[in-house]
């Protein structure tokens, strides 16, 4: 009998599942298996051949060439080459699945991000925190402000009708983002975790992300959600954020003298640790801020010396290797960079790039210097705060998919996402990093190749 090999292939990826009336034959939970497993496979493999790529001949973090490979997976590359391929393996019916898995990467690897959080520090930097924060959602939203009227005279950018405020609004938003996980990566492996300027930088990044998801919610409210959301997302974001606040190290504390008593984690204290961090993620999404932040203030109050060593010995490595990528990779299954096919667009695209680096970059280091940081410590500040990465992606495809905004400007704000993240680390060892290191001020760079990342030194 002859074997044909792209048949069994076929089949394999074929829909296995019942077909009602009038409806296509869906797929079986054995077909989500399947494709699952094939999707993290190659995830990890595009993730680390490319980031490999991008630390060897760019001078990039991995996180950023974790990015690339997201977007490389999708419609931009292997979509536009191999499109049946590509929808082969990724199938739209199987993107909730990633989708679940990408939240719980992003969302463990934030909670402990947040667990390298020096309080000290940032109470020497709180002046200089707050505002490098403002200043980073004010001038944003100046330029918004400068810029929107502008786009909306070039039809198909945003939606018809929309009102010249909420199209500002949107506009401020996408700009004032800091991409709070992927800042968190690069600090990590740019070796700043211990540092108060990392300390100051994710502080400030993490009150931007926050002020760009309440205005989001707005925004949605206008669009015909109500203002039940926006009353929603900023009040119980808030009340959350307090309560883990005021009482979540005083709650949280027997589980530091448990591994401090025993010498090591044990699997009921991890799991208890695991149950808050779930409770904390599902408050934040629940409200519809991003499971994210409860993960990051979660982090911020749990036990610090034995208990987060051990934390970070049996969590991370599954989280950065197996986990992460998946947040990536789903954001970038969304993403097209050939929409923008005009020299018009082309322009408008460069101008959305040059006023975003300005409003971020130019205010975050002018509010550093009023703070008092010396040149070299602000440039390195504005650097950083102006990475903007796939958070960026996630709240444009939120307006993509609310109709808020149309296809071109959705590709303007993709490639202004990239290019500013990839301009991030450069900037940085220009302006800050080889000289601290030089002058023995920071560890050797964790980024380089053959190493690790990890989530504090």
């Amino acid at each position: 009998m002859e074997f044909d090999l792209l048949a069994v292939l076929a089949d394999v990826f074929a829909k296995h599942g019942p077909a009602a009336p009038a409806v296509a034959q869906t797929y079986a939970p054995g077909d989500f298996s399947i494709h699952f497993f094939l999707q993290l496979g190659l995830i990890m493999l595009a993730c680390r051949v490319v980031g490999w790529a991008g630390r060897k001949f760019l001078g990039q973090p991995q996180v950023v060439g974790e990015m690339i490979a997201g977007v490389l997976l999708g419609q931009s590359l292997l979509g536009l080459f191999f499109p049946q391929l590509q929808a082969a393996v990724f199938p739209k019916e199987m993107r909730s699945v990633l989708y679940s898995g990408a939240q719980l990467g992003v969302g463990l690897y934030m909670f402990l991000v947040g667990t390298t959080l020096r309080l000290d520090h940032f109470a020497t930097k709180a002046r200089s925190a707050i505002g490098v924060s403002i200043s980073g959602i004010a001038a944003p939203f100046f330029i918004a402000w400068l810029i929107t009227p502008f786009l909306l005279g070039m039809p198909g950018l945003f939606a018809d009708g929309i009102s010249t405020a909420n199209a500002t609004l949107f506009m401020g938003a996408c700009i004032a983002l800091t991409a709070f996980p992927m800042l968190a990566r690069i600090i990590n492996e740019q070796g700043l975790a211990n540092t108060s300027l990392g300390t100051l930088t994710l502080t400030a990044g993490a009150f931007d992300d926050a002020a760009s998801w309440c205005v989001l919610a707005l925004v949605l409210a206008a669009f015909g959600a109500g203002p039940g959301v926006a009353v929603l997302a900023i009040g119980g974001g808030v009340l959350w954020a307090a309560f883990v606040l005021l009482f979540g190290r005083r709650l949280l504390a027997p589980l530091g003298r448990w591994v401090e008593r025993d010498g090591h984690m044990s699997h009921t204290v991890l799991g208890l640790t695991l149950v808050a961090f779930c409770t904390s993620a599902f408050v934040m999404d629940a409200v519809g801020i991003h499971a994210i932040f409860g993960g990051f203030i979660l982090g911020a109050v749990m036990p610090r010396g034995l208990f987060a060593t051990e934390l970070k010995k049996k969590l991370e490595p599954i989280t950065v290797v197996l986990l992460l990528p998946m947040f990536f990779t789903y954001s970038g299954l969304n993403t097209r960079l050939d929409m923008i096919d005009s020299a018009s667009l082309m322009l408008v695209a460069a101008g959305v790039l040059v006023a975003s680096v300005l409003a971020k970059f130019g205010a975050c280091y002018l509010a550093a210097r009023l703070a008092g940081e010396d040149n070299r410590t602000a440039l390195g500040i504005g650097a950083l705060m102006n990475s903007r990465g796939l958070m960026e992606l996630i709240i444009i495809n939120i307006g993509l998919q609310k109709g808020i905004i149309g296809p071109a400007l959705f590709s303007m704000l993709v490639l202004m996402a990239v290019v500013t993240t990839m301009m991030a680390t450069p900037l940085f060892e220009i302006f800050y990093g080889r000289q601290a290191r030089a002058a023995g001020e920071l560890e050797a760079l964790a980024g380089r190749p053959g190493s690790q990342p990890r989530v504090a030194a």
